[in-house]
């Protein structure tokens, strides 16, 4: 049975291990012991360009490859030629419009006894032109010396049924702007911008650009995407990345000083999304949407390394250079270089910045040294301003850590109570990007549940996570780099998926302090009662011989390695054997090898292990459901430097009982035991207890609480991850008296599977209902799959 078959049997047993999971619990909520404030900037929001988030997206501009940067051909552009006509078009090099914008689209008109010769451009997949908008269209143009005729610029359909059009003349042989405002007739989802010339000769075109003279609050961005993230409530905005800030290599990686200033004067950047960047939006715009949100901005600047490479040492000033230069435009006196740019460019008064993260997901030796360098550059000129580091590091001090989580539903609920056990005497915690990306579809119910359940501990410890994000933020349907993503949309259309319902919910309805919440259960889910034993290492040679499974006093397995790897499964790594020893030769990482009867419950694993060479120490699986699925002690792991028992659900792994400290020496054979019974683990080593750790499973519900001081409200947010409905008695404990109505959300759908569509924007989305005859305490059932937020007003 191979990978993909045992992760779709898991899929399916952890369905009919729900299945009709119905249990009474107890929900209290402590009134008289308020804990902390809930962090005035925890739910926000991280905006990357990917997917064509920006360009193509929020960003308003309707032309594609507008300055003919992308290529040395004129891509995006078509030629046209209709009647008795000639022409012909290429990219044009020859008299740039600016040093950074160095190609032109060049338009020869051999021969116009009737008809036409145009150029064609339908935007990002067709462009949406809507009856009675205006539309602005400026472009650059010049002309051939003798050129006697004009231009005309339409909006049309890809039939050449023209909504709209004007007449542009007064062409010299020097670069001239123009502009024209266009209003068409009717409505086309998937138009084009056609300028025609008029008259025999060679013109010559730049930055074309088509704008709808609406936007959002004015600046240039896509008014239905916008109120997407208006409905959000940000307290944050995290820009513009995310490796779009890193760059395949340096010299794509983001300069945030070329952001800055007139479009056409912007050098376009290829982005390691796969496509170029007009960064139409840059340092200023995105400044300007932050305010224009009520969001506090997160600037991301590039610390002097890409995904493939890393800056010299000596070469590092001028990436220092570039994030000072961003931060003094934001917040610099205008009596600065970059704060005086800021105030000729409209914004006098300083942008509230006061969160900068350096670098993105970077780590390493290299990641050290450059951190350092940073820290010590802004916190000498500001000292005020957080800094957020990628991964933990010990060359300066840290403000915040940036912790990204990619996985499966089953990890997301796992981990809802990761941040109860986190350090609060360290940094504070930015999870910058989060998101299900197994068994989530598009983006359906299952992913934004196990979300949520994940988010109600985020919720519950926002004295330490101080900040946290969804991601990515947008993804155009016509080029879906990353899957799933929260809001989804083409050049006229957008829906959010169930994630983004979710976000919704905890952000418009947070509270300002937290409040203890304690569940109680009848049973909890116990995901890994039985399952197979395997073998492994991680970036380590070993060796393994007398294994041997045992129940009660049956021998249920015992390996015979003189007869090979009969009665093993290999998933990774360079197994083999020799005499009655098992080896795993391969250095990298997560080798493993299975064996015996994934129905095998309570059992004794025993076994002898040596070292060979290699970083680390040994991998002992048991109740190994299949790839995705299973436990395992790891001896000598995290660098050889500790011992503890991990659990992995549909594909993520997570520690689940206390680190040991201790570490695995080359050349020693070592004996090992590993009792499972119902869900006490011992784990023994040389005959020393090492670990008794009972699992005590996953709870069917989940939950936060905060206190609404203003509204006088106990919010109360639960979520059934399980497909049956949860039957619960709900009390405030402390409150005198509670309201006879309450207003409560509820988020779910009839099946995990479901998503939102085009024709089904709301398919799953929230309903709004009120409760009457409220008491304390009161019962309540949760939906299957749902998130329910309770506000529930105190009598008084």
């Amino acid at each position: 049975m191979d990978g993909k078959v045992l992760t779709a049997v898991w899929m399916l047993s952890w369905s009919l291990m729900t299945l009709s999971f119905a249990s009474n619990a107890k929900i209290n909520v402590d009134l008289t012991k308020p804990l902390h404030r809930v962090s005035p900037t925890l739910w926000g929001i991280f905006f990357e360009e990917i997917n064509h988030a920006g360009d193509g997206g929020i960003y308003a501009e309707m032309v594609r490859n507008r300055s003919f940067e992308d290529a040395n051909t004129p891509i995006s552009w078509k030629l046209i030629t209709e009647g008795d006509t000639e022409g012909s078009i290429a990219i044009d090099e020859s008299q740039p419009l600016n040093k950074n914008n160095r190609r032109s689209l060049r338009i020869e008109v051999h021969k116009l006894a009737s008809g036409r010769v145009a150029v064609a451009n339908a935007g990002y997949w067709g462009m949406h032109i809507v009856k009675g908008k205006v539309y602005n269209l400026s472009f650059y143009a010049r002309c051939s010396d003798g050129f006697k005729g004009s231009l005309a610029a339409s909006l049309e359909h890809a039939s050449g049924l023209v909504y709209a059009s004007a007449e542009v003349d007064g062409l010299s042989t020097q670069w001239k702007k123009f502009k024209v405002s266009l209003k068409p007739n009717a409505s086309d989802t998937s138009g084009r911008l056609v300028i025609s010339v008029k008259g025999v000769g060679v013109i010559w075109l730049d930055m074309v650009s088509l704008m709808p003279a609406e936007s959002w609050n004015e600046l240039n961005l896509r008014s239905d995407l916008m109120k997407m993230l208006e409905d959000l409530k940000p307290s944050f905005v995290r820009f513009p990345g995310g490796c779009f800030v890193e760059g395949e290599t340096l010299e794509h990686a983001l300069r945030w000083r070329n952001t800055l200033g007139d479009i056409s004067e912007r050098p376009t950047r290829w982005c390691i999304w796969g496509y170029y960047s007009t960064e139409g939006l840059g340092l200023h715009e995105y400044l300007m949407m932050c305010e224009a949100l009520g969001a506090e901005p997160v600037l991301v600047v590039n610390c002097g390394m890409s995904h493939k490479e890393v800056a010299p040492i000596e070469k590092m000033d001028e990436w220092i250079e570039d994030a000072i230069a961003a931060i003094e435009y934001a917040v610099g006196p205008t009596t600065s270089k970059w704060g005086a740019l800021r105030a000729k460019n409209g914004h006098p008064k300083p942008f509230k910045l006061r969160f900068v993260e350096i670098g993105n997901e970077n780590s390493g030796r290299a990641y050290e040294e450059r951190y350092a360098m940073f820290y010590k550059a802004i916190k000498e000129r500001y000292p005020d301003i957080q800094l957020i580091a990628n991964v933990p590091v010990r060359s300066a001090p840290m403000d915040v850590v940036d912790e990204h989580y990619y996985n499966s539903p089953e990890w997301f609920i796992a981990n809802a109570t990761r941040y109860d056990r986190y350090d609060r005497n360290g940094p504070k915690i930015f999870v910058g990007e989060y998101a299900v990306t197994r068994g989530c579809g598009t983006g359906n119910l299952r992913a934004a549940i196990a979300e949520a359940a994940f988010m109600t501990g985020l919720e519950r410890n926002s004295d330490i996570v101080i900040m946290a994000s969804y991601a990515p933020l947008f993804v155009n349907v016509n080029d879906r780099r990353w899957n799933p993503d929260l809001i989804c949309f083409d050049s006229c259309n957008v829906y959010g998926t169930p994630s983004y319902y979710v976000q919704m919910l905890f952000s418009q309805h947070r509270g300002d302090v937290v409040l203890p919440v304690s569940i109680e259960v009848e049973r909890a889910m116990i995901p890994l009662a039985h399952g197979a034993i395997g073998l492994g290492t991680w970036r380590t040679q070993a060796e393994f011989k007398d294994v041997k499974v045992v129940h009660e006093e049956r021998t249920l397995f015992e390996a015979d390695f003189t007869k090979g790897l009969k009665g093993w499964r290999i998933f990774k790594g360079d197994w083999q054997t020799e005499g009655d020893v098992l080896r795993q030769l391969a250095l990298g990482e997560d080798m493993r090898i299975i064996a015996g009867d994934i129905n095998w419950t309570d059992y004794t694993l025993s076994l002898k292990a040596r070292k060979l060479s290699g970083d680390e120490g040994f991998l002992i699986m048991f109740r190994v459901r299949d790839n995705d699925n299973w436990y395992w002690w790891n001896i000598g792991g995290w660098g050889n430097r500790w011992h503890a028992i991990e659990r992995c659900l549909g594909g993520g792994k997570s520690i689940v009982s206390e680190r040991v400290q201790g570490s695995v020496e080359v050349g020693r054979w070592y004996d090992i035991r590993v009792e499972v019974k119902g869900n006490r683990i011992r784990c023994y080593l040389d005959g020393t207890l090492v670990h008794d750790f009972t699992d005590v499973g996953l709870s069917p519900l989940h939950a936060s609480a905060t206190l609404d001081k203003a509204n006088g409200e106990v919010i109360v947010k639960v979520v059934n991850v399980t497909d049956a409905p949860q039957h619960a008695s709900l009390t405030i404990s402390g409150a005198k008296a509670l309201k006879k109505t309450a207003k409560v959300f509820v988020l779910t759908g009839n099946s995990p599977d479901d998503e939102n569509s085009f024709s089904q924007p709301k398919r799953i989305a929230p309903v709004e209902m009120v409760l009457t005859n409220i008491t304390n305490p009161m019962k309540h059932t949760f939906p299957p799959y749902s998130l329910t937020v309770l506000r529930l007003g105190m009598a008084r």
